[in-house]
């Protein structure tokens, strides 16, 4: 059903559209990129795979990339916020096995030029997956309301693969989605080095089409069951639904002066800029207003995933969108508790490696716990920590919102590098609000 949603009748298709299903879009994508690595190394003997991404394109081409070994390329997006077909043209070379394109991307709702980049896959003879994730659901029926969709699925030659998330806009059970291949010589390099792996087990022949063993079978039913109850009847008024609540929250935001709308959104997905102020300390404001938005980088921005939901509530939405741009414009500067101090500082560090790191200790020893293991490593002593605090003010501005959350102890030792890099030898205090004032770090 979802093939046929995405060009598998068409004659340009081949008439052979096969896929699987996975846990979601981060399984589907990592999925297309081994089947897209093993296929090419068959095809070409390419033994040093390289794929090359849009800097939009999503974080699971960066796992996929870590997980089988492939030299990930990114390259800078154009000045409408797509896919660079001549820098991503520039970059390929004898190991490029995979191009990337978004329909749309997750942070600008923009879809990229994937015909262009269909005919350049087709002329370089590599494969190129389209991430449907968020608009397998939608842009298929937008286009059949007339909505002025580009070209996206098999109907473009050159696309080899697609992922579609049926958890999203499919209105499935979480944990469904589907990755397409365009014929079956692509699809089985999804399984074939299990199978020849697995032969001599003493267990038996085993054979995994995904990267999952035990798959729950509840949840493919479900993603079957929602696909039939709403029909094409159902989901085409769902869709016009949501792009009309997407076009009226745009306007809506056009109407902000201090706020632009970055790109033109092909969708439900509107990011939010700002020239005037801090667009954090908006969404801070917003969270505290009971909505909770997506923050964004490269730009600085924010973005609303419009859905069924927002249907009865866009109004409120632009209603205290305004209120907190005024409130911002009135009183800037981070609210207690809020995150815009870390986002912006973060965006700032040049030290790149410092914020993965950051990321990794917040995720293996928990939010508390993320800025005091940072601090003892690298705050060597405490005129090192008072330096390291005017070089990183998101160190500073993590400390003060974790405090202010109740998340850190009165006694840890974080706090008392913390208090010793404050204040200099000539009592000069370095706070958070000092060090990120006017932007925020």
């Amino acid at each position: 059903m979802t093939a046929a949603l995405l060009g598998s009748k068409g004659t340009s298709s081949g008439g052979e559209i096969c896929g699987n299903m996975t846990s979601g879009g981060t399984e589907s994508i990592l999925m297309a990129v081994k089947s897209s690595r093993d296929y090419m190394k068959d095809k070409k003997g390419i033994k040093r795979p390289e794929m090359i991404i849009p800097e939009s394109a999503h974080s699971a081409y960066d796992k996929a990339a870590q997980y089988f070994n492939i030299k990930l390329r990114r390259v800078p997006v154009n000045k409408d916020f797509q896919a660079d077909v001549k820098a991503i043209r520039q970059q390929i070379n004898k190991n490029t096995v995979l191009i990337v394109g978004s329909a749309p991307g997750f942070p600008h709702g923009i879809i990229d030029p994937i015909e262009e980049l269909g005919g350049l896959a087709f002329s370089y003879d590599i494969c190129l997956h389209v991430d449907l994730c968020l608009g397998g659901f939608v842009l298929p029926f937008a286009r059949m309301l007339g909505y002025p969709i580009p070209p996206f699925d098999f109907s473009v030659k050159g696309v080899t693969s697609i992922s579609v998330d049926v958890h999203k806009y499919g209105l499935a059970p979480k944990g469904t989605s589907v990755v397409l291949y365009r014929n079956h010589d692509i699809r089985k390099f999804c399984f074939l080095c299990v199978l020849a792996a697995v032969t001599e087990w003493s267990g038996g022949l085993y054979v995994s089409p995904t990267i999952a063993g035990s798959r729950p079978g509840g949840l493919i039913a479900g993603a079957w069951a929602a696909l039939m109850s709403l029909g094409l009847e159902g989901y085409l008024e769902n869709t016009k639904t949501i792009m009309e609540v997407s076009q009226r929250i745009q306007k809506g935001i056009k109407e902000i002066p201090e706020l632009f709308i970055i790109g033109r959104p092909d969708m439900t997905i509107v990011a939010i800029g700002s020239n005037d102020l801090d667009i954090f300390e908006v969404n801070d404001i917003m969270t505290s207003k009971g909505w909770h938005l997506n923050a964004l980088q490269r730009p600085n921005s924010i973005h609303i995933c419009v859905t069924l939901q927002h249907a009865q509530v866009f109004e409120d939405y632009l209603r205290d969108l305004r209120e907190s741009v005024r409130t911002v414009k009135e009183n800037p500067g981070p609210i207690s508790g809020g995150l815009a101090p870390i986002y912006g500082a973060a965006g700032k560090i040049p030290d790149r490696g410092m914020v993965g790191e950051l990321l990794d200790v917040l995720v293996d020893f928990g939010l508390w716990r993320c800025v005091e293991v940072l601090l003892v490593k690298y705050a060597i002593s405490l005129p090192w920590c008072s330096l390291l605090m005017m070089k990183y003010p998101i160190l500073g501005a993590l400390y003060d919102t974790l405090l202010s959350l109740g998340r850190l102890s009165n006694h840890s030792c974080m706090k008392k590098l913390w208090l010793a890099g404050r204040g200099s030898s000539a009592g000069t205090r370095y706070d958070s609000q000092l060090m990120c004032s006017h932007g925020r770090g």
